[in-house]
């Protein structure tokens, strides 16, 4: 069986935590959540990085943190059709308009021209970029956009630790950008995610909403000129809320993992963009993908859109080849969705939708595998 992810935290990783752990240290957010961040932060690229318990909590405060930020001119959200339901989703629970862009076949990332035609109709507060299985966005032209129409961008990159593309990694690009460390991504801390941002308000609300709106994890700074302007004295300060927020902190065990994972972390996206190369080279003659933009690839999974996608994906399983829709395949097929909305037909997320699929890619797959799947889906194909 070759499998579609593998565990990235190793046995040496786990002993050293059962060492850790035996000395009997804090457990609950402490101090190893605040190295955490900050050597994350260091290694992408942003100013401020908060540790959250999922790439979904981490999509959640993210909404939330614009929402409570005042920022937003209207209730309307453009999200991308090919993405996650937890990146959906936030729009839908925190009562946004939520408005479905198609997506590009080059990329898979939002389609520019219907992107276009969304923000002429709707003059959305917000866009909503997620970097599918490693691929950036079109960010030359749509941060130009967020610019010229006064929009904001919440870039999703929870599969795509690593990828450069236009000069930046990805997560670099959003006025906030979210992150997974789920088993099988890039790296893991059993469960977890990050939220990343150069602004400084928006990080202090995400601080605060993360442990339920308290005042402990705010800046000195900004403590003082809340506990001011609502006449709070120090005695009570640790236990005054000033947001509605969640309890969506880490353990002080993820925060362990984590920072042992970031030593690793640019050797295993070395490994996943040489196993794209090599999927690119075999499968070429059937890829769709155009990432001219991409000086490196940190892709997740290979994607394969193919008319013919049923037969192939009979052939994997006989193979014992793991494989899976594209994602989830289009946000407007799911009931979710539809349920409140509607069917929706969005041209190229129908076609991902009834034709996508990806196969392994991970820092433990063997280039023979690599080569074992292609001949597999070649073997279809022509």
């Amino acid at each position: 069986m070759i499998s579609l992810v593998n565990q990235t935290i190793t046995i040496e990783e786990l002993q050293s935590l059962c060492s850790w752990i035996q000395t009997n240290p804090r457990l609950t957010k402490y101090e190893l959540n605040d190295e955490f961040e900050k050597k994350w932060s260091e290694w992408l690229g942003r100013k401020h990085s908060i540790f959250v318990n999922s790439g979904s909590s981490a999509n959640l405060a993210a909404f939330y943190a614009i929402k409570l930020s005042g920022r937003l001119k209207n209730n309307k959200v453009i999200l991308p059709t090919v993405s996650w339901a937890t990146t959906v989703s936030p729009a839908i629970q925190l009562g946004l308009d939520p408005i479905l862009c198609d997506c590009n076949l080059n990329n898979l990332g939002l389609d520019l021209e219907h992107l276009e035609e969304l923000i002429d109709k709707h003059n959305p507060s917000l866009i909503v970029a997620v970097n599918v299985l490693g691929f950036a966005n079109n960010y030359d032209r749509i941060s130009q956009i967020c610019r010229d129409r006064d929009i904001l961008l919440l870039e999703d990159s929870c599969e795509s630790i690593g990828t450069v593309a236009y000069g930046k990694k990805t997560g670099c690009f959003g006025d906030v950008s979210t992150f997974s460390f789920f088993y099988g991504h890039h790296m893991s801390t059993i469960e977890g995610g990050m939220v990343c941002t150069d602004d400084d308000d928006l990080a202090n609300l995400i601080r605060s909403i993360r442990s339920h709106g308290w005042d402990r994890d705010l800046t000195e700074s900004v403590s003082g000129e809340l506990k001011k302007k609502y006449s709070i004295d120090e005695f009570n300060s640790p236990y005054t809320f000033y947001y509605p927020g969640f309890n969506v902190r880490c353990t002080e065990i993820q925060a362990f993992l984590g920072i042992s994972q970031l030593r690793n972390i640019d050797h295993t996206i070395q490994k996943r963009c040489d196993n794209f190369a090599l999927y690119e080279k075999l499968l070429g003659h059937i890829s769709f993908l155009s990432l001219e933009s991409h000086s490196l690839v940190s892709n997740f999974c290979y994607p394969i859109i193919h008319e013919k996608s049923q037969k192939i994906c009979n052939s994997l399983f006989k193979e014992e080849i793991a494989h899976r829709p594209l994602i989830a395949g289009s946000i407007s097929k799911q009931p979710f969705w539809t349920d409140r909305y509607g069917y929706q037909s969005l041209k190229n997320g129908d076609k991902v939708h009834e034709y996508g699929f990806y196969v392994p890619n991970n820092h433990q797959i063997l280039p023979s595998e690599i080569e074992f799947i292609c001949d597999t889906i070649n073997r279809e194909v022509t």
